[in-house]
């Protein structure tokens, strides 16, 4: 992961979770979604959360699934130490500062979470990390991934910034908050969902699909 994208990161911790309720107009259905894609089991998940960032997916995660055993791993140290004192009275809860494209994580998982993260990857990551989740899911483990996506065209994309900067300035987003977010835009590495769900399949998972999509923003999972 570009350590530059870990310093914006860390930059706007305190900010970071008030700014996705405000720069997301589909920001609820977009983080409980992926929740609801998530199998109940009689025993604990086993959950592996990465770019967690503050921790805000594995809160959603959390209430439907309160015993659940979650690992955090992000490159922003800021942004954990948010998720810590999210956090803190919780004991199922670990982290891990590191990339986790790099990172060894041993052990397989029921569930491999992500949230507004993986988009920061150039394809050729996107792909090496499709495959290492997939490597590292139980047999029947979903990977729910809820993303900001490109469109399949220029005309398409265009037409998707403008219609969310519209409906974010209907919200009351500033001028300000807008201008900031745009300049974070240089950091994305956006794919579509079609690619994406390509990969996964391309990974080996046995089912892939996107189960939402508002404009920019996707939920994409596959099952192994």
């Amino acid at each position: 992961m570009n350590e530059k994208v870990r310093d914006v990161f860390d930059s706007i911790a305190s900010k970071y979770d008030s700014n996705r309720k405000k720069l997301i107009p589909c920001f609820d259905e977009l983080y409980s979604i992926p929740i609801s894609l998530i199998p109940e089991t009689s025993s604990a998940l086993n959950v592996l959360d990465i770019g967690a960032g503050t921790g805000l997916f594995t809160s959603f995660l959390l209430e439907k699934y309160p015993g659940s055993n979650v690992t955090l791993i992000d490159m922003a140290e800021g942004m954990l130490d948010i998720a810590k004192m999210r956090f803190k009275d919780k004991k199922n809860v670990s982290y891990i500062a590191g990339d986790y494209i790099e990172h060894d994580f041993g052990g397989t998982f029921d569930a491999i979470i992500s949230a507004m993260s993986i988009h920061h990857l150039p394809d050729a990551e996107k792909q090496r990390l499709f495959t290492k989740i997939y490597n590292h899911l139980k047999p029947g483990g979903v990977f729910v991934n809820a993303e900001q996506v490109s469109g399949n065209t220029d005309a398409i994309e265009t037409y998707y910034k403008k219609e969310w900067e519209r409906t974010i300035r209907e919200n009351g987003v500033s001028e300000e908050e807008i201008a900031s977010w745009k300049e974070r835009l240089k950091l994305d590495r956006e794919s579509t969902v079609e690619r994406q769900i390509n990969w996964l399949k391309e990974a080996g998972f046995a089912d892939a699909d996107c189960a939402y999509k508002f404009y920019k923003f996707a939920v994409i999972f596959g099952v192994k």
